[in-house]
């Protein structure tokens, strides 16, 4: 982990080792919480009509962590009794292997279910996590503005 273990009190982490579901779910649990919603994103062996056998994940460490916990604290501010959590692996992934998982309890589902939704959408939005896509037509930086992109 490059922030500390899952479940040890955090609620943000970026890993090159596989994310432990367990561990992020039990650091959104609580006991007024009676829902628990999870997202995890897989690698899949496509995207935009390509195939795709591996991807990389980079991360800018400090400012990817620092705008994860931003993204937490936004949701859990905006419904009131939720917490949230999100793991991002870093390194290279093969299809199949978990990617990003969401996690957020609330007091009932549809608070849970709106937080985890919130919580996908921001990290995909504004966290500095990029993509090299590889696959039979070669490799190419996907879904972002890597500095090095274009080069």
């Amino acid at each position: 982990m490059k922030d500390g273990a899952i479940g040890a009190g955090r609620r943000v982490w970026l890993s090159a080792a596989p994310l432990p579901i367990d561990g992020v779910l039990d650091s959104v649990r609580h006991e007024g919480a009676g829902a628990v919603d999870l997202f995890l994103g897989l690698v899949r062996d496509h995207n935009e009509g390509r195939l795709v056998s591996l991807l990389e994940y980079e991360a800018y460490d400090a400012m990817a962590l620092a705008e994860m916990e931003r993204i937490v604290g936004e949701v859990e501010a905006a419904l009131a009794g939720v917490r949230c959590a999100i793991a991002h692996r870093i390194g290279a992934l093969a299809v199949g292997e978990l990617a990003v998982v969401c996690a957020a309890s609330a007091p009932h589902r549809a608070e849970a279910f709106t937080a985890c939704r919130l919580l996908i959408e921001e990290v995909k939005r504004r966290v500095p996590i990029w993509k090299h896509e590889h696959g039979p037509d070669g490799v190419s930086w996907v879904g972002c503005q890597h500095p090095l992109a274009d080069t």
